[in-house]
C-alpha cells in the first residue's frame, strides 16, 4: 500500500509544480515501489525531425521517480534528485508517453530508481533511465 494516494500525488502535481501542470501530466498507477505517469502530446514537446525532445522525456522519468519515493515515505516534498542518467533508445513519435518507475534500493538517505518510458500508442520503449533521490532526515 502506498504512502500516497494518486490523487494526493496527481494535487501536489497540479498545485505546486508548474511545469508538470503546464504539460498536463498525470499519475495513473500507484502501488509502492511502483508508478505509471502520462505525458500528453503537445506539439510543443516536440524537435525537428518530429519526435519528442528528449528534455520532456527526462522530466516525465524524473517526475515518475518522484511519485515513487513519495509512494513508499510519503508526503516528503524536500526529496530531491540527486543523480540521473538517462538512455535514449529510439525516436518516439508524436503521441502520449508514458512511464514506470520502479525502486530498485530504498535507504535511509537514498533512493534508487528505474524508469522505463513508452509510447502510449503500441508500447515501445524509447528511453530507459536511472536515478538516485536524496531522502531529507526525519523533521526536515
Amino acid at each position: 500500500m502506498p504512502k500516497i494516494s494518486s490523487d494526493e500525488f496527481n494535487h501536489i502535481l497540479k498545485e505546486e509544480l508548474q511545469w508538470a501542470r503546464d504539460m498536463g501530466m498525470r499519475l495513473e498507477q500507484m502501488e509502492a515501489g511502483r508508478a505509471v505517469m502520462r505525458l500528453p502530446y503537445l506539439a510543443s514537446s516536440t524537435r525537428p525531425g518530429g519526435t519528442i525532445s528528449g528534455p520532456h522525456m527526462m522530466m516525465l522519468a524524473d517526475a515518475c521517480m518522484y511519485a515513487v519515493v513519495l509512494g513508499l515515505i510519503g508526503k516528503v516534498k524536500l526529496a530531491v534528485t540527486t543523480n540521473f542518467n538517462i538512455n535514449f533508445l529510439r525516436k518516439p513519435m508524436q503521441t502520449d508517453l508514458l512511464a514506470e518507475g520502479t525502486i530498485i534500493k530504498l535507504g535511509k538517505r537514498l533512493a534508487v530508481l528505474e524508469v522505463s518510458v513508452l509510447t502510449a500508442e503500441d508500447d515501445e520503449l524509447v528511453a530507459h533511465a536511472t536515478g538516485t533521490y536524496s531522502i531529507p532526515p526525519s523533521g526536515e
